[in-house]
C-alpha cells in the first residue's frame, strides 16, 4: 500500500487559487488554523519568485512545501518556510521527495542557496535536514517565533537552527569519525525511561564534537515538562557557544548503544 501511494503520487508546482485553498486547509490540519499563511500572501508569493509544491494522491493534497524569496543585503536565496504532510500519509518519505523537487525547481529558477529553520530537538526533522539531505546548520536563533500555542511548541522558547542547503552542490561525503571516541558536550543519564541532560562542557576543542539529544522530545514534554525545559536550556548553551566560535552542525546520527538518543555532529 505504501509503495502504491508513492508510485501514484504526483508532485506539481501549485498555481491556481483553488489549489492554494487546499494548501491552506492542509496547513490548518497539520498545525492549527491560527498558524496558517493567508491565501493572499501565498498567491502573491508564487507570482514574485516563490513557489508552493503540492504532493497529490488520487487528487487529494497530502503534502506541500512553501518557499519565498529572501535577501540578506548581499545575495538572494530561497527561504523554505514550511513543509507539511497529512497525518495519514507520514513516514512514507514524502517530505524528502518534496525537498528534492524544491531543490530542482530552485536550480531551474536560478537560486544558489536554500535556507530554513527547524527545532534542533525535533530529531525527525534533523534526520531529514542534515543526515538525508546533507544541509548544514550555521546559526542558532533564540525564540525565533516568540510564544506559540500550536500543540508542538507550547510553553517552550521557539529556538531554531538556521539551515543552509547549497542548490548545486552534491551531498558531502561523510567523514569516517569513530563516533564512540568523540567528546560529548552534554552528560546524560536515564531516569524513569527518559533521557536527562546533566553537566555541559564548553571547553572541548577536538576536530569533531557530539551533542546528545533525545529522540522522543514531544513524549518527554508530555511526561515531564521540566525535563523538556532542561533540554532546551542545555542545548541552547552548547550550540550558541560553539556556533559563535566558528563551528557548524553537519549531521545527526543515532546512538547505536542508546535507543532513544541521537547525537548532533559539530565540525570546525
Amino acid at each position: 500500500m505504501q509503495q502504491d501511494i508513492i508510485s501514484s503520487m504526483i508532485i506539481k508546482n501549485i498555481k491556481s487559487i483553488e489549489e492554494l485553498h487546499q494548501v491552506h486547509e492542509l496547513e490548518s490540519t497539520v498545525w492549527s488554523p491560527e498558524d496558517t499563511v493567508p491565501i493572499s500572501h501565498t498567491a502573491a508569493t508564487i507570482k514574485n519568485g516563490g513557489f508552493i509544491l503540492g504532493a497529490f494522491y488520487e487528487e487529494q493534497l497530502i503534502g506541500f512545501q512553501y518557499s519565498f524569496p529572501g535577501f540578506d543585503g548581499i545575495k538572494p536565496y530561497l527561504v523554505s518556510h514550511s513543509l507539511g504532510i497529512h497525518p495519514d500519509f507520514r513516514k512514507l518519505g514524502i517530505g524528502e521527495k518534496l525537498k528534492h523537487e524544491q531543490r530542482a525547481l530552485a536550480m531551474k529558477i536560478g537560486y544558489d542557496l536554500i535556507s530554513w529553520t527547524y527545532d534542533p530537538l525535533e530529531t525527525v526533522n534533523g534526520n531529514l535536514n542534515l543526515h538525508k539531505l546533507g544541509a548544514t546548520c550555521t546559526a542558532y536563533i533564540e525564540n525565533a517565533y516568540g510564544e506559540m500555542t500550536d500543540g508542538m511548541n507550547d510553553g517552550l522558547s521557539t529556538d531554531r537552527f538556521v539551515v543552509e542547503w547549497a542548490v548545486k552542490e552534491v551531498k558531502r561525503g561523510s567523514k569516517n569519525y569513530e563516533i564512540s571516541k568523540l567528546p560529548l558536550l552534554i552528560n546524560v543519564e536515564f531516569q524513569d525511561g527518559s533521557l536527562i541532560p546533566g553537566d555541559i562542557n564548553l571547553e572541548e576543542n577536538s576536530d569533531a564534537l557530539l551533542v546528545p539529544v533525545p529522540g522522543n522530545f514531544q513524549e518527554i514534554k508530555r511526561m515531564n515538562f521540566n525535563t523538556a525545559i532542561l533540554w532546551r536550556e542545555k542545548t541552547k548553551q552548547v550550540f550558541t557557544h560553539y556556533l559563535k566560535h566558528g563551528w557548524v552542525v553537519t549531521d545527526l546520527v543515532k546512538d547505536p548503544q542508546k535507543k532513544s538518543q541521537y547525537m548532533y555532529l559539530l565540525e570546525k
